[in-house]
């Protein structure tokens, strides 16, 4: 996936888009579930596949107590799901080779002093951003659809995101924060959007409209660099992608498919809704903002915003908005019954949030809330 248009992007004349998974993942002490700066260690122990696309890989993230897992580029959400699957278990076993375990959590839920990988540029973020750099110890799941061109990709993101909170509610796996019960469902939400360059992107139309904007972000210095531009989702500046970055890294890896499933499901549906003309809806990044925060404090409990009216709607309903508005891409993809299933059962079970808080009442301590993430984490 080196550049837009060629064979096996799976954009729009290239059959099934193709799509991947990034997920980052805590390194938690199996004794008493702390976070613990091991990822050094881990890293250095493990063996990257020779062959590039073989398989899911490990990498570093901005804290030594987080890894993430980063899956090839697939065409089916059955692959891409096997490709998770397989992701968490090579984690789980470099983990257990330097004495650790994986979380899929969104935030530690026992109070963390996070250390900053050894790195100039992670060094300097620190410097520059004090608490918000150092208190960030967030695991987030980004998820990448590939686009056929730099002006679709740019409209994908214009019409994507007035749905992009319903994603957020989907995934919210992050009720802890230093030991406490934040009351959000997704905490690391709100810690996240501590970053300047954090939150929704406004409509823009064209490429160079977006990478002005990204220009000029980076030329008022307080974005250290493009790396550094934290949209709600933005164009990949490596692969001929989108990339969708709202949700919390998810408790099971069935939650995961079904974030990848409707992130491809919602690209598709606005690059045909581009390639028909219709115009994407010129919704104020105020109010994004605003349904995005709703979703962080209740997920699926009670209401969110309607993507569409922007006044509370129960969660089911506004849901089921988002599967009727995909629905088409979604058969056309295969991946309708699935995402079907899989949304009955967030439904039905609740997400990694809720469960946290059930184990939480059943036990009455933190560490089995991370032994029973991690436990989860490759169930």
């Amino acid at each position: 996936m080196d550049t837009y248009g060629n064979e096996g992007t799976g954009g729009a004349g290239a059959g099934k888009r193709t799509f991947g998974i990034e997920e980052e993942l805590l390194l938690v002490d199996p004794a008493n579930g702390e976070a613990v700066p091991m990822a050094g260690e881990l890293l250095n122990l493990y063996v990257r596949p020779l062959e590039a696309g073989a398989g899911p890989v490990l990498t570093a993230e901005f804290q030594q107590e987080m890894i993430e897992v980063v899956t090839p580029p697939h065409a089916t959400l059955a692959a891409l799901g096997q490709d998770i699957v397989a992701g968490r278990a090579i984690a789980h076993q470099a983990a257990e080779d330097v004495g650790v375990r994986v979380a899929a959590l969104g935030t530690s839920p026992l109070p963390a002093d996070p250390h900053p990988v050894q790195l100039r540029r992670f060094k300097a973020m620190t410097e520059e951003y004090g608490l918000t750099a150092r208190e960030q110890l967030t695991c987030g799941c980004h998820i990448h659809v590939s686009v056929e061109s730099p002006e679709e990709a740019v409209a994908v993101l214009d019409r994507i995101r007035i749905w992009l909170p319903v994603l957020i509610a989907l995934s919210t796996n992050s009720p802890f924060w230093h030991g406490r019960d934040s009351g959000y469902a997704s905490y690391r939400s709100q810690v996240w959007n501590r970053w300047p360059s954090a939150g929704p992107l406004d409509i823009l139309g064209t490429p160079d409209a977006y990478h002005q904007l990204v220009h000029d972000m980076v030329s008022t210095g307080v974005a250290l660099d493009e790396g550094m531009i934290y949209f709600d989702a933005r164009l990949s500046r490596h692969y001929p992608t989108v990339e969708i970055r709202v949700a919390d890294v998810c408790l099971r890896p069935e939650n995961t498919m079904l974030l990848a499933g409707i992130a491809r499901g919602l690209v598709e549906t606005a690059a045909r809704e581009w390639r028909e003309g219709t115009p994407p809806v010129a919704v104020p990044s105020a109010l994004l903002r605003l349904a995005a925060w709703k979703a962080s404090r209740w997920g699926l409990k009670g209401e969110l915003l309607d993507p569409q009216t922007h006044r509370p709607a129960p969660a089911l309903a506004v849901v089921n908005s988002l599967l009727n508005h995909i629905r088409g891409a979604l058969e056309d993809m295969d991946d309708l019954h699935r995402v079907e299933d899989l949304v009955d059962r967030v439904l039905a079970g609740g997400t990694g949030a809720v469960r946290q808080i059930e184990v939480l009442h059943r036990t009455g301590d933190l560490e089995s809330v991370v032994r029973d993430a991690a436990d989860c984490t490759v169930s």
